[in-house]
């Protein structure tokens, strides 16, 4: 590796730190956001539900409201939880890929290095070269894939996520 590459790798981190942190900073807006929106609609559903129970006129229909409000309630907090589900889910996707293509790019950054330096080595013959060659190719092959298959189970985890708050 270079004195500029290896220059390069805190500058590098750097950067995919900032991007985690703008990823979580927005993520979280987005869940606050739910919770806040959610919080204001149980206020003012609490309002009209006083309302109604004070104009109930037995105590047979003061039952059957609060059976209503209840219910009303429970599904707006599941609605709620749903909604923050599928943000989480959304983020670990997105962490996913970040992770599987910070790898991939390092990955090929270290073989590309690497193979520079390899030509000065002295009684590097041209099998020898070649037979390296081979190798690197072969490693940066199964890195590729490696992290394409890891960027697949973060996608394939958001799906299940999504789903099984869909399901509910």
């Amino acid at each position: 590796m270079s004195n500029a590459q290896f220059d390069e790798l805190p500058r590098k981190n750097m950067e995919t730190a900032t991007r985690l942190a703008q990823m979580s900073i927005e993520n979280s807006k987005r869940i606050m956001e739910i919770q806040v929106e959610t919080a204001k609609a149980l206020v003012d559903d609490s309002v009209t539900n006083a309302k109604a129970l004070a104009e109930a006129k037995d105590p047979q229909q003061a039952m059957n409201l609060r059976t209503q409000f209840a219910q009303a309630i429970a599904e707006r907090m599941l609605d709620c939880a749903r909604r923050v589900a599928e943000v989480t889910a959304e983020a670990q996707a997105q962490i996913g890929r970040m992770v599987a293509e910070q790898m991939s790019a390092s990955t090929r950054e270290m073989m590309e290095a690497m193979q520079k330096n390899f030509p000065g080595m002295p009684n590097m013959g041209d099998a020898g070269m070649a037979a390296m060659q081979q190798t690197f190719e072969s490693v940066q092959a199964a890195m590729a894939k490696m992290a394409e298959m890891t960027m697949a189970s973060f996608n394939q985890m958001a799906e299940w996520s999504k789903a099984g708050t869909k399901k509910k």
